[in-house]
């Protein structure tokens, strides 16, 4: 079985997310399917379908969730410092070409989120980060050609 590094609060949120979809989620969804069979007609029945639908991602999520969740390394991070980057760390990072500051958390592959600025440890900014101590500067293949980093700070929460 392969082992997925994570943090404790990403195992926390996938946990919860499991226990929700399997307590509400999914009771839900088989009331939804009942109310719309009430309705007759099953080929023309849009909320059937719907419900359907929505039923077929709740139950593939469960999968993917009851896969992943046993699959967990939990990393405590709490015991990580110094100012090298490695799984965990809050680094923040400024592009050399237009000083933009930016600040990324690498966690595991299924808690990251850009928009919570968390990335994936196997994401070309994290690999291109790992290992590297505060004032290097890395450079990361994109789309639009490579781009380079310098790291401005490195903390471990």
């Amino acid at each position: 079985m392969q082992k997925f590094p994570m943090t404790a609060e990403g195992l926390a949120r996938l946990e919860e997310e499991l226990r929700h979809l399997k307590s509400e989620e999914r009771p839900a969804v088989i009331r939804a399917i009942a109310e719309a069979r009430e309705h007759g007609d099953l080929s023309e029945n849009a909320e059937y379908h719907a419900a359907r639908e929505r039923q077929s991602f709740v139950e593939g999520r469960i999968a993917e969730l009851e896969s992943i969740v046993p699959s967990a390394e939990v990393i405590d991070v709490s015991k990580f410092s110094g100012d090298q980057v490695r799984f965990g760390a809050t680094v923040t990072v400024i592009d050399e070409e237009s000083e933009e500051e930016k600040t990324y958390r690498i966690v595991g592959q299924y808690e990251a989120d850009t928009k919570q600025g968390s990335i994936s440890i196997s994401s070309p900014l994290a690999k291109a980060l790992l290992g590297k101590k505060l004032g290097d500067s890395v450079e990361v293949p994109a789309p639009g050609g490579a781009r380079a980093y310098e790291i401005a700070k490195v903390r471990f929460v």
